[in-house]
């Protein structure tokens, strides 16, 4: 079997199964496990797949930038927004990460509810200046791929708080990998937000779920809930409700 058709193969079966054990494929395919092992070192070094221990998984799509992302899917993280609303009350502390869907989430917000919102997203903050919530902006170096304050700065502001609920950001969930994202100072800062949450939910759309960004946010049992769309199957999700997430679904 040429290279080509090897890749080819791969690229289907990932895409069929979810996932490539590489000593498995090599046994089936008569091929030694060296070179279904250099084969996805290839595949991943063009961006197409993400090796793992034994394998690999699906790579979740670049992101392009905010403004970009702002423009797709709005009925979806519309939808998102409203089941996610559902889950806050008068009087918390909330922490709301930056991106598209949890922009989407702060306008949905009821203008009269009283609560405190702290950020480290100064898009969210601005799109707060209607509400009677408290903001508080946390500052530090724009990383502004996602319009996000990251580095020292940033992680001592958060250290100082604790919050009750933190809607999390990130590109990928994966039942094994957890929750991921593509910058690791970002992933840091998502990290120690969630250290000091009571409680950690992700909006989702279904093509974040079951593939990995290179660096690691969370393991699933530091989340609390997924609140995802309604289209999504129950064995995609039940994946993620034996890991013991609270499913919300939009």
């Amino acid at each position: 079997m040429l290279t080509s058709q090897r890749h080819a193969l791969i690229l289907d079966r990932l895409r069929r199964d979810g996932q490539i054990v590489a000593t498995a494929l090599a046994g089936e395919l008569g091929l030694s496990e060296d070179t279904i092992r250099r084969d996805l070192r290839e595949l991943a070094g063009a961006g197409k797949l993400q090796r793992v221990h034994g394998g690999a998984l699906p790579v979740a799509p670049p992101l392009p930038d905010l403004g970009a992302r702002t423009q797709t899917a709005k009925a979806t993280k519309h939808a998102l927004a409203l089941r996610a609303v559902e889950r806050i009350a008068a009087g918390q502390f909330v922490f709301l990460d930056g991106g598209s869907t949890n922009e989407t989430l702060a306008r949905a917000l009821p203008r009269d509810l009283r609560i405190t919102i702290a950020t480290h997203s100064p898009t969210i903050a601005a799109a707060l200046a209607g509400h009677d919530a408290e903001v508080i902006l946390i500052g530090g170096r724009l990383y502004k791929h996602s319009m996000v304050a990251t580095g020292s700065a940033a992680l001592a502001a958060i250290e100082t708080m604790r919050f009750d609920l933190f809607f999390l950001g990130a590109t990928a969930l994966h039942p094994t990998h957890g929750a991921t994202t593509g910058d690791f100072e970002e992933a840091a800062i998502k990290r120690a937000i969630a250290r000091q949450s009571a409680e950690t939910f992700i909006l989702a759309a279904g093509d974040k779920l079951g593939a990995v960004s290179p660096h690691r946010i969370l393991p699933l049992a530091d989340l609390t809930g997924l609140v995802v769309s309604a289209d999504i199957d129950d064995t995609t999700l039940s994946l993620y409700r034996e890991a013991g997430l609270e499913i919300l679904q939009a």
